[in-house]
């Protein structure tokens, strides 16, 4: 667990001094980091999502999950928490929930977030998770001053799903192959496309309505397994 402990405390040192920073950016220069913000999100959306070619796999993961979630009413929920929190922790903040959904996502879907916690409990080396606490460490500084305190609790999320990977790696290895991180980084890189999307505000994707897409490819690979 050590990988994923100093992952998260990254996370909380980095939004800590982005909300300190916060405070001494003006108006202005918040629009212009927030766009620029926008279009990274969706870069790294990108370069998540060319990693698969099972185009068919995707489209169907994410048509199935999408429906599952308005179903479950996710989002909704996850905007209730956004509410809870704000009335906590962030009075002057209505954008906790957002900012908490869309950094979690980031954190977690990718091939690195995956690979880090399997290597960290099989091997006891948490070198690839280090990495990735550097890159999440300075990435939350620019999230957190410009989405706000909602960036912190991601940190939360982090330490759950790479803590769990982690804990279960002797018997999540054999199922988290090349093949299928592939297409869950390839899923979340489209849902980290719409949040970036969200982000330049240019169309509304209700993002936490589509988190069960990304359970579709395990189903798929443990029916194909079996049969």
């Amino acid at each position: 667990m050590t990988g994923t402990i100093v992952n998260t405390l990254a996370i909380l040192a980095g939004s800590i001094v982005g909300l300190f920073l916060t405070k001494g950016i003006k108006k202005s220069y918040q629009e212009s980091l927030m766009n620029i913000l926008g279009l990274i999100v969706i870069v790294m959306g990108i370069e998540n999502a060319i990693g698969s070619n099972d185009m068919l796999l995707i489209i169907t993961s994410l048509v199935l999950g999408t429906l599952i979630g308005e179903m479950i009413g996710i989002e909704d929920k996850l905007d209730k928490l956004g509410m809870f929190l704000q009335s906590k922790f962030g009075k002057n903040d209505s954008n906790i929930s957002t900012a908490f959904v869309s950094t979690s996502l980031i954190y977690c879907v990718g091939a690195l977030a995956i690979l880090g916690a399997l290597e960290s409990g099989i091997t006891g080396t948490h070198d690839t998770l280090y990495t990735k606490s550097i890159l999440d460490g300075i990435s939350s500084i620019i999230f957190a001053s410009t989405l706000g305190i909602g960036v912190v609790f991601s940190a939360f999320s982090v330490l759950i799903y790479q803590g769990s990977i982690t804990l279960l790696a002797v018997y999540l290895a054999p199922l988290f192959t090349p093949v299928l991180i592939s297409q869950i980084s390839a899923i979340g890189g489209i849902m980290i496309i719409a949040i970036g999307i969200n982000v330049l505000e240019i169309k509304r994707f209700k993002v936490g309505n589509m988190l069960p897409a990304i359970l579709i490819p395990i189903i798929y690979f443990i029916i194909t397994n079996i049969l």
